[in-house]
């Protein structure tokens, strides 16, 4: 007797995959949206002023930026996908999408900061032009501070408003952002009233480093997408079944996907079961918890008799 089980219980019940309160999505989605044109008006201006003056640490800085765009992308992404509906050509959802233009995303800042720190050696070897200042750049730059002020301030509060873990990193990351624009900006004042045109160099190299770190955090978060690493390690799935009344044991788990984002669970059960009727409610209750725990989730359930015996089982159950 097998049954196979490609739903979550929230799924079968006509309610999508992660569900959460009615126009939570919707606010999630205009605030990413706000915060996205905040942030590439952040970019433009670094990065006129940055071709103005010449500074490659405000350059490197303005890369940096970039990544704070990117994320309120990826979020809007993954906002509009934390109830994945499956389609012909993907039935198991578009999710990756997002992990192949993350990787591309990884890409670009990878190149972009190579470049900036080729010019700071050629710089620093050849002697070329300095940076050119004036007050109203310093004043410019002032602006984008506080609109990063803003945007993390307003991010931060209306997440947790809303119990929202997409706004709230976000957030956390612009004010990262913060203090490495304050520390150009204290380099550019250094430049424009000391003279010393080596603190903008020197302040070039922890900038684009910091952007290789946000280029390498993309990568490691979106890998395990690609390569269908382990979501949920299978000890704790049992555990997790084995709560379910019912459930004799449960083996051959495997799971993939990202916490959080959309989850895929393959297992087989042994069930207390003589009848379809009752294998299928255990499995639907099994679903529940599966979700409840670790939402959203897509289950795949086999279902073995109770005399059901193998050599590759798994886990046995601690109480037989």
């Amino acid at each position: 007797m097998a049954h196979h089980s490609s739903l979550s219980s929230s799924e079968a019940h006509g309610q999508p995959v992660g569900a959460l309160a009615p126009g939570y999505r919707q606010k999630v989605r205009e605030v990413l949206v706000l915060t996205l044109i905040l942030n590439l008006v952040v970019v433009g201006l670094k990065v006129a002023v940055g071709l103005w003056t010449g500074s490659l640490s405000l350059m490197a800085d303005a890369l940096h930026s970039v990544t704070d765009s990117l994320n309120n992308v990826l979020g809007l992404f993954t906002n509009q996908l934390s109830s994945p509906t499956p389609d012909r050509d993907h039935p198991y959802g578009h999710q990756k999408f997002e992990a192949i233009g993350a990787l591309g995303i990884a890409a670009l800042l990878g190149t972009a900061c190579f470049e900036i720190l080729q010019g700071a050696v050629n710089r620093l070897i050849h002697g070329s032009a300095g940076v050119q200042l004036e007050a109203l750049d310093l004043w410019i730059m002032i602006l984008v501070l506080g609109v990063n002020i803003f945007v993390a301030f307003y991010e931060r509060n209306v997440g947790k408003r809303i119990g929202s873990p997409i706004l709230i990193a976000d957030a956390y990351h612009t004010m990262s952002d913060i203090w490495i624009t304050l520390a150009v900006i204290a380099g550019l004042m250094g430049v424009w009233l000391l003279h010393y045109q080596w603190i903008d160099l020197i302040l070039t190299l922890p900038v684009a480093l910091l952007v290789l770190w946000s280029s390498w955090c993309v990568l490691r978060d979106n890998l395990p997408w690609l390569v269908d690493e382990m979501a949920i390690a299978p000890e704790a799935i049992h555990q997790t079944v084995m709560e379910v009344p019912g459930v004799l044991n449960c083996h051959s788990i495997a799971s993939r996907g990202l916490l959080g984002r959309q989850v895929f669970i393959d297992m087989h059960i042994v069930v207390d079961a003589q009848d379809l009727e009752t294998a299928h409610h255990i499995t639907e209750t099994i679903e529940m918890h599966l979700e409840s725990r670790y939402a959203p989730v897509r289950s795949t359930i086999h279902i073995e008799p109770p005399g059901y015996q193998e050599e590759e089982i798994t886990y046995s159950n601690p109480t037989s």
